[in-house]
Formats: C-alpha cells, structure tokens, sequence
C-alpha cells in the first residue's frame, strides 16, 4: 500500500510524539560554524586518514551514569529501513558515510571527503561511533554546526550486536548518545556560541538514526535501537569501498548507477573507504547531471514511505549471518545471544520475504591502516 507523501509526514511526525526530525535544524547556521571554526580548522589535513594502531587512549567504556536516550520509535517505523519510496518520483538520494572505531585504534578522518562535500554543497549523514565521537571531539563539533551534515548513531566500538548479551548490546546503543550529548554541551559552552543563543537549539540533542555494524542485526538488537529513540538505517546502495581493490571508477559506477530516487548510499569517512574520495569526484557531478538533490537521511524518512524489511541484510535476507563466525573467532561467543539471533533468522527472513525483495549491494571486507582487518560490511 502506497501512503502519498503528505499523509506519511503526518504519520511521522504524530508518531514520533516531540522527535520529529526538525530537518530544517539538523545543524546550526553556517555563520556559526564560521564564528566557531576557521577555514583552517575546519579542512581536512594530510595523514588523518589514516588508524593510529595500538592506540588505546579511549578504550574505557563510556560511562552512560543516569544518561536516559530518548522515547522509542511507534511501531510503524520499527525495523530495517533500506531506502524510501517517493511517491512523487523525485530524485533525492541520501548519501551516508559510516565512522566506526574499533578498541586497540584510533581511526581516521578522510578530510578530503568532508572538505569536497562542502565546496558542492552536498548534504550527507555520518554514522558516528561512540569512540570516534570521543577521540574526535573536535571533528564532531564541526560536524554538529555544519547545516549540511547530520550524525547518526554506529554503536560505541563497532560491535556485532548479535553476539553480546543485553546490557552489553544497551551500552553500545546508548554509549554514543550519550558520547554525542557530551560533546554538545562542551561545544554549549564555547565563546563562539554566545552571539548566537538559537544555535544551540539549532542542533539536535540526541541522534535520531542508527546503523548496524556489518549491516547484522537480530530481534533483540533492533529492539534496543528502536526502543532508543532511533530509526535503523540500513542501504539499498553499498560501493564495496573498503577493499582497496575497488576502483574509484568502480565506486562511483555503484553509486550512479544503483541510486534511485529515495537511494541511501552507504560509503566510508573513517579512511576505510580506499578510493571514497576520488570516488565522489566523479559520481557527484554526474548524479547531479541526472537531476539528483542530496538530503540527509532524516530529510528523506519525512519525504515518503520507508521500505522497512524486519531483517538486516546486504543482497539477500540471511547474508550478513557470516559475520557471526568471525567475530566468535575475535571474541569469545556469547552463547545466549548467539541462540537467540539463529533461532530468531527464520522467523526474520519469513517476515522480510513477505515485506519486500532485496535491494542489490556489495559488502567486502574492512581495511584499515593500509592492512587488512576482518571483513565488514557497515563500518
């Protein structure tokens, strides 16, 4: 059943009782940025690509205290959100780029992504987690006042949320919200903010959206999000960008030539995406050329109806299941959640088969510091 697009905002915005996305706001005024940031400051430097391996200055857990996320999500928009249908036809895609850090690193930041995005005037949303957020406080705060970034929620340390026992899955959904609402209210209280009252306000308290790492999710895990106060976001177009192997010709041909209107492309800014950056150089432009407007993620869940599907999946339900092997080989398994997500995938795969058909994507494995990491779909 096909909702027009004015009747789905209504839903949404009745639905999410107080959360609606306020797309308009998702990050102050440029002026701001500008007050808070100097050119200088804000472009990408050489090098900060790249993981410091070893570096293990913010391992600690985030401490969550009394942190308390937001209400949960209506039962309408609960699951695996993979693009949305524009009922009107409008070519808007969402352009989104995963920032996970794992323990024992600190990742990168691919500052030539962020600075050519700025000089097009494109919109994208950036799946931060709750370490990279604390071992880039400063690079978050920029992203926060930037209007055409939004940040979304990637876990605490990029962890198969499959594998871990409840309170363990709650710490990494909520670490990063609470690692994002510390950050805002350090950046509160900068010097810079005092002419502009409003732009605080401006700024979004909480993330509104999630991404599962791997692209790997069961009941229990979508659950959580979802009780949270956050949409999971999973993709309909995946470039295949951690395999150093993939061309930029390569990744730029997914993005053109798999987006349809209400597309959400997922990509790299972590310096996990090999050939990300030379990518955009090219599939920008010609998505622009063929009537494209780039909007975050929560701009396109407000233009039309999302295509839920109860599983998170890649190409087909049941194909980020391999994930679970490999992480039993990095960490000891967890034998309860590891029962739950196997008895709970048929019921889930009946369920998305039923919902919808799978939506062509390619995960390949993650790479990091120039050498080879186990495989990964979502970083």
């Amino acid at each position: 059943m096909r909702y027009s697009s004015h009747r789905f905002a209504l839903s949404l915005i009745a639905g999410l009782s107080g959360l609606a996305f306020a797309t308009a706001g998702l990050a102050a005024d440029a002026a701001v940025q500008n007050a808070c940031f100097s050119a200088a400051a804000l472009a990408g430097v050489p090098g900060e690509e790249l993981a410091a391996k070893g570096n293990r200055s913010f391992d600690a857990p985030i401490k969550l205290g009394d942190f308390k996320p937001a209400p949960a999500v209506p039962d309408t928009l609960r699951g695996a959100i993979r693009r949305v249908d524009i009922a009107s036809g409008e070519k808007v895609v969402a352009l989104t780029f995963d920032l996970c850090e794992q323990r024992g690193e600190i990742a990168g930041y691919d500052g030539r992504i962020f600075d050519y995005l700025r000089q097009q005037g494109v919109k994208a949303t950036f799946f931060a987690g709750g370490k990279w957020i604390a071992s880039h406080r400063a690079r978050t705060e920029q992203l926060m006042l930037d209007p055409l970034f939004e940040i979304g929620n990637h876990t605490e340390t990029h962890a198969n949320l499959r594998l871990l026992a409840p309170a363990v899955v709650r710490q990494q959904v909520v670490a990063p919200q609470k690692a994002y609402a510390d950050a805002r209210a350090d950046l509160g209280g900068n010097q810079c903010l005092a002419t502009s009252p409003n732009a605080l306000r401006d700024i979004p308290e909480l993330p509104k959206v999630f991404r599962f790492p791997y692209g790997a999710c069961n009941d229990a895990s979508m659950k959580a999000v979802n009780d949270a106060g956050m949409l999971a976001i999973q993709w309909d177009v995946a470039t295949g960008d951690p395999d150093p192997h993939t061309s930029a010709k390569r990744i730029a041909d997914a993005m053109v030539n798999e987006t349809k209107p209400g597309s959400i492309i997922v990509n790299h800014a972590n310096g996990r995406g090999w050939h990300t950056a030379e990518a955009l150089l090219i599939a920008i432009p010609k998505l622009k050329a063929k009537g494209y407007k780039f909007v975050t993620v929560s701009e396109l869940v407000g233009m039309g109806k999302p295509v839920i599907t109860a599983e998170c999946y890649d190409r087909k339900p049941g194909d980020t299941n391999r994930y679970d092997f490999i992480g039993a080989l990095q960490h000891p398994l967890n034998a309860a959640s590891r029962q739950q997500s196997v008895a709970s995938a048929p019921a889930q795969r009946a369920a998305t088969a039923k919902a919808s058909k799978p939506w062509a994507t390619s995960v390949k494995p993650q790479q990091r510091s120039r050498a080879k990491q186990p495989a990964d779909g979502a970083k």
